[in-house]
C-alpha cells in the first residue's frame, strides 16, 4: 500500500506553508501526482480552569471568512518542544499560565494533503496573567462552562477539527474532567 516517490518538486514557498507536487507510483503500478501542503507541526490546548470552564478563543479566520470559537493552538517554533510551545501559546493567546500541562494525544489535521501534526494537551491549575497575541492576531478570550461544551459542538458553534478532537478527547478519556 505504500507509494514510491519518483520526483518531488516544491512549487510554492510561503511564510507558513509550502506546496509541493510528488510524482508517485502506487502499489498497483499506476503513476499519479500528489499535491502536499507542508505545514509545521502544532499544538492544541484544552485549558480548564478551577471552576470547570474551558478557556477558548474567538477569532476571525480568513480561509473560512468567519469568526470561530476554538481551543488555543499554535505552531511549534524551530527547536521548541511541543510542551514548551503549548505553555507559550496558552499564555500568549489567553493570558493563562498552566500549573499542569499534560500531553493527551496527537493527530494529523488533514493527512490527505497536509503534513501538519497537532500535539494535544490538557492544561489545568491555571493562573491568570496577560495575553501577548501575535501582531496579526485579534483574539477574544471566552470561558465556557464544561457542561455546555458538547452542546456547542453538536450545535455547530465549535466547528474546527482541532477543537472538536481536543474536547472529545478530554470528554472521553481524561479522569480530571469526569468528576
Amino acid at each position: 500500500m505504500e507509494e514510491k516517490t519518483l520526483k518531488s518538486e516544491r512549487i510554492y514557498e510561503g511564510r507558513l506553508v509550502n506546496l509541493r507536487q510528488d510524482a508517485v507510483v502506487l502499489s498497483s503500478g499506476r503513476e499519479t501526482v500528489r499535491e502536499v501542503v507542508e505545514h509545521p507541526n502544532c499544538v492544541a490546548i484544552v485549558a480548564i480552569d478551577s471552576e470547570d470552564n474551558v478557556v477558548m478563543v474567538r477569532q476571525f479566520r480568513k480561509p473560512v471568512e468567519g469568526v470561530l470559537l476554538e481551543i488555543p493552538a499554535g505552531v511549534i517554533e524551530l527547536g521548541e518542544e511541543p510542551q514548551q510551545c503549548a505553555l507559550r501559546e496558552l499564555e500568549e493567546e489567553t493570558g493563562y499560565m498552566a500549573g499542569k500541562m499534560e500531553r493527551i494525544g496527537g493527530f494529523y489535521s488533514s493527512p490527505g494533503y497536509s503534513t501538519e501534526f497537532l500535539h494535544l494537551f490538557l492544561a489545568t491549575d491555571l493562573q491568570r496573567g496577560s495575553t501577548r497575541p501575535d501582531e496579526d492576531e485579534i483574539i477574544e478570550v471566552v470561558s465556557i462552562p464544561w457542561e455546555q461544551i458538547l452542546g456547542l459542538i453538536v450545535a455547530g458553534e465549535v466547528c474546527d477539527a482541532k477543537s472538536i478532537v481536543g474536547l472529545f478527547t478530554v470528554a472521553f478519556s481524561c479522569e480530571e474532567v469526569k468528576k
